[in-house]
């Protein structure tokens, strides 16, 4: 590559790191990718892997692979440490440094424990494939570790206890198929315990589950949801996770305390702690506030999107709108990061950045989903479905789609989910140990 050419630097290859590849393909720039991963990943299928539904290479592809004809990308697998705007440089694990001449960054969120850190241990959350394959493990592993305790039912019951913290979509999505698991997937495979026997709850802090969801939506969900078996508990608070349960404030003050050995956290991300590394305003989740550009403060060549950003949308009718961290807000937003990239090139500037919402979706289990889509909505089989092709339409490649859709065929004639490999196995009695 002609080294005069402006230099791009892309970190994180996530929907809007790799929608910003995609633009500057062919454009007369440098681009070099930074990602601490070899893939991208489609996250919002990852609790499919997390609950044994989908094996990691059906919804993860190698970035090289994915990018191999773009002749004026360079990717490089590494850690990015710190980015020094006034000299330009991103600095990565290895002493290594990038100089920029513009720069995009799109690191992602973290899981947010809101404080309590040390309850990471014992409610692992969702963000990566090794996420997905440790939990798994778990959820598991706790009916392997019933099977062994049959004659001491306090123990049995608490490792056939489930507790989903957090009601969001990943919440339900995760709620409603550990249900299915256990009611459906598991019968007939075990001789000491009924694995329908097992109780999945869902605890969330407001008053409904899918809170971004128009009221009724969120009715219907929990609805369905109790209909899988999923005790929801709504308005109660969680104050306290440790190896053997969770500690809950009710609404009325009072604590109630649930026994269980398997916890998953959906309740709460925060941006990247690279973005701290900016020294610029970031909101309460730790979120950079961007302008119209998606840039930061004083910087017109520093570009922060997806989970990272505090990002509004610019509408027609001259009102400001948050942009909601999901795939396609990420993907919007990259998109015009490197469009307003080669614009300033010219000498010219993009309009300011409007999203378009194309609607919500969520799915609850085997024929049962929510979806939003402005002016309708609509829940139960057909939302299932309309989940089912959008998710296997936006998936990276042919043969991920293909795979994907003879998975989920399988598992809906038959309730098999043939990825239910635990790779290294607890020790007995270490439920952290996965």
């Amino acid at each position: 590559m002609n080294a005069e050419l402006p230099h791009v630097v892309i970190v994180g290859c996530g929907f809007g790191g790799l929608e910003a590849t995609k633009v500057l393909e062919g454009a007369p720039v440098r681009v070099t990718l930074v990602d601490r991963s070899n893939h991208h990943l489609f996250q919002p299928l990852l609790y499919q892997v997390a609950t044994a539904g989908l094996s990691a290479p059906s919804i993860a592809s190698p970035i090289r692979h994915m990018r191999r004809h773009q002749r004026n990308l360079t990717v490089l697998m590494a850690e990015v440490t710190a980015i020094d705007k006034t000299q330009r440089r991103v600095h990565l694990g290895d002493g290594q440094e990038l100089v920029y001449d513009h720069l995009i960054v799109a690191a992602g969120a973290t899981h947010s424990y809101f404080g309590n850190d040390q309850w990471q241990t014992h409610a692992p959350g969702l963000k990566t494939l090794a996420d997905a394959f440790k939990l798994r493990a778990r959820l598991l592993s706790g009916f392997e570790k019933a099977e062994t305790l049959a004659d001491q039912p306090a123990q049995r019951e608490s490792w056939l206890t489930f507790v989903v913290i957090g009601g969001g979509p990943t919440g339900v999505e995760m709620a409603g198929t550990l249900a299915e698991i256990a009611r459906h997937t598991l019968r007939d495979e075990f001789r000491r315990i009924d694995p329908s026997k097992a109780k999945v709850l869902l605890v969330e802090g407001s008053d409904r589950v899918l809170a971004t969801f128009k009221p009724a939506q969120s009715a219907l969900a929990q609805a369905q949801l109790e209909r899988l078996g999923v005790t929801v508990r709504t308005n109660c608070r969680v104050v306290g996770i440790d190896e053997t349960g969770v500690d809950l404030q009710l609404p009325d003050g009072s604590h109630e305390r649930i026994a269980s050995h398997t916890k998953v956290w959906a309740a709460g991300v925060a941006a990247s702690p690279l973005a701290r590394t900016l020294e610029v305003p970031l909101d309460r989740a730790g979120r950079v506030i961007v302008d119209e550009h998606m840039n930061i403060p004083g910087h017109p060549e520093v570009y922060v999107v997806g989970d990272m950003a505090a990002a509004l949308s610019y509408e027609k009718d001259g009102s400001r709108k948050p942009v909601p961290g999901v795939s396609p807000g990420a993907k919007q937003a990259g998109r015009h990061a490197a469009l307003q990239i080669l614009a300033r090139m010219q000498g010219r500037s993009e309009g300011a950045f409007r999203y378009r919402d194309y609607g919500s979706l969520a799915t609850i289990g085997r024929k049962a989903a929510v979806a939003d889509l402005g002016s309708i909505q609509f829940s139960g089989f057909s939302a299932w479905l309309f989940w089912l092709f959008v998710h296997v339409y936006f998936l990276i490649g042919f043969r991920n789609r293909l795979r994907v859709f003879a998975d989920w065929a399988w598992a809906y004639f038959t309730f098999q989910r043939h990825a239910r490999i635990v790779v290294e196995p607890q020790q007995r009695g270490d439920p952290d140990e996965a």
